[in-house]
Parts: structure tokens; C-alpha cells; sequence
């Protein structure tokens, strides 16, 4: 069975970094994705900092090594909503994922990387975020908790040994800001019903009590006989006093999942998510994140040229 790259996996880590790089030509994309691979080898548990790399998809496709290719489609178009509601699309061509104890060794190893990157690909959007109280959102509510424990995350995340890419999978990149001046003129069983939780407990709202455009309710899926089909989330608070808000990273080893949680987030087909009146979106990616040996493969290749 391939194995995921191992920072997804790694819970507890205080301070992240994302960066979503684009390549400077397309001569450099194949140099790009070498330079990447080899980046997440030596730099990956160095310091107490895990790196995920990932790439947008068609760039994946096309430069993967044989067997690895994984079927999925690039964040190319808006997501289109109730009312004139739209997701962005701002696809980019490679994420790095940095998490580790404490945002000093990040920034070092992070520097680090770009610095090896100059010259084939530009840094075109870098958040850093931070655990809040532990693991809530700003909003106060505690984020994740539908979340597979890690024995069973695996399985939700990879795809499955035998398939096309087995041991890789797809992430959802969002950078969302909240407004929380707003929220916080909600009474928290207001804020509740917004969410589909309780505040403290984190405990879902009654079937009864839950409303239908409630964040539980707009984003949990489901397959035609009932069964639940959930996303591995790692995602993280953002920002500073003066504009904040969530990095969402999702994870799933197929592709509709993350697009239907979109759709129904959005209002396509039913309420649109009451908590997108609070937060609005700032980006949306799709990357492919390959299984080790993927990249190893890929690695051993370009020795061999």
C-alpha cells in the first residue's frame, strides 16, 4: 500500500505556513516539480517541521510518473451559488505546507525552500496562521470535530491501494475572512443555530433544533445509502487584529466530495451555508498531494536523466 506524505497527518503542530507558488514559464514546470520533490525529502521532520507538498492538478497529470497520475480537475471557475453567491477560483501551480511547534523554526525552514525555488517559481499568496484556544476557530467554536480519529483518516484521505494515484490525495486550499464584528452581535444560540453546534460542548444540534442552512447541514455529506463520507480537515486561524480568519485545508481521496461540499456551501440546490454571511472567501485551489513513493519515483527518475 503507498503511503501519504506524513505532515498530513500530524496533529498538534501550533503554527503553519502555506505558500501557493506559480511557475515562471512553462519550461520551468517540470524543474519546478523536481525541485519540489527534492525539497520534500530532506526538510520534512527537520527541526520539528513537516512539509506537504502539492500540485495543481493538470500540472500533476501531466508530469507524474507512470501509475501515479491521479484523476482530478484544477479550481479554474468560480463556484456559482444562490443569489449571485460565487466562490473565487484562484488556482495556482504548486502549495507548500509547513507546520511545526512554533513559527521561528517555520520561518527558517520556509526561507530556506524559497530561497531554493528563485528562479522558477514566484511566491503568489503566503499565509502563516496559528492555533487558537487549542483547536477553535475565531468564532469560538471548536473546529474539526467530525474529523476521522487517525486511525481511520488514512483510508478517508488516500486513494485506495489498486486505483490510479493510490496513496495520494486532493486537498482544498480556501482562505476565508471573517467578519467577526458581525458574529459577535449574534447571542450565542444564534451563533449556534449559524453553526449547527453548541458553543462550549461542540456538540451537534438536535435533528429537530438543526436548522437546514446551519454550517453542520450544509456541509456534511452523505452516499445513496445514508453513509457518511467525510473530509479530513487540518485547517487553521489566520491574520492579525485588524483581519482575520481561517486557512480551510481539506482533504478527501475523491475529488466530488470537496466540489458537493462547495455546491452546498454555496446554495446550489438548497439553502446557502449561513455562516458564508460571515465569512467570505478569498481564494480556492485544488492540489493533488502525491503519495512518498510518487515522489520518490519521480525522484529516481530525474537521477537517471
Amino acid at each position: 500500500m503507498p503511503h501519504s506524505q506524513v505532515g498530513i497527518f500530524a496533529l498538534g503542530e501550533a503554527s503553519q505556513a502555506h505558500f501557493e507558488l506559480d511557475v515562471l514559464s512553462d519550461e520551468h514546470a517540470k524543474r519546478l516539480v523536481e525541485a519540489l520533490v527534492e525539497l520534500e525529502r530532506p526538510h520534512s521532520t527537520v527541526s520539528g517541521v513537516n512539509l506537504v507538498v502539492g500540485f495543481r492538478p493538470s500540472l500533476w497529470a501531466r508530469l507524474a510518473p507512470s501509475g501515479h497520475a491521479v484523476q482530478a480537475h484544477d479550481f479554474n471557475r468560480e463556484i456559482a451559488g444562490a443569489g449571485g453567491y460565487a466562490m473565487p477560483a484562484t488556482q495556482h501551480d504548486a502549495w507548500l505546507w509547513f507546520t511545526g511547534p512554533s513559527y521561528d523554526v517555520i520561518f527558517d525552514e520556509a526561507r530556506d525552500a524559497i530561497k531554493t525555488l528563485r528562479g522558477l517559481a514566484s511566491v503568489a499568496r503566503e499565509v502563516s496562521g496559528w492555533a487558537y484556544r487549542h483547536s477553535r476557530d475565531l468564532t469560538g467554536f471548536e473546529d474539526g470535530t467530525a474529523n476521522p480519529s487517525l486511525l481511520e483518516a488514512p483510508e478517508v484521505t488516500c486513494i485506495p491501494d489498486g486505483e490510479p494515484g493510490a496513496g495520494s490525495c486532493i486537498v482544498l486550499l480556501q482562505q476565508w475572512r471573517h467578519n467577526m464584528e458581525a458574529f459577535d452581535e449574534l447571542d450565542e444560540a444564534a451563533q449556534e443555530r449559524v453553526i449547527g453546534r453548541t458553543k462550549m460542548e461542540s456538540q451537534e444540534l438536535e435533528e429537530a433544533d438543526m436548522p437546514a442552512d446551519s454550517h453542520v447541514a450544509r456541509t456534511e455529506l452523505h452516499d445513496e445509502s445514508g453513509a457518511e463520507l467525510p473530509i479530513f480537515r487540518r485547517s487553521v486561524p489566520y491574520g492579525n487584529v485588524g483581519g482575520h480568519g481561517l486557512m480551510f485545508v481539506g482533504f478527501a481521496r475523491e475529488q466530488k466530495r470537496l466540489d458537493r461540499m462547495l455546491l452546498n456551501m454555496a446554495g446550489a440546490g438548497g439553502p446557502r451555508d449561513a455562516l458564508t454571511y460571515f465569512s467570505t472567501p478569498l481564494s480556492g485551489s485544488y492540489y493533488v498531494v502525491p503519495s512518498t513513493e510518487a515522489l520518490l519515483a519521480l525522484s529516481s527518475n530525474q537521477r537517471q536523466v
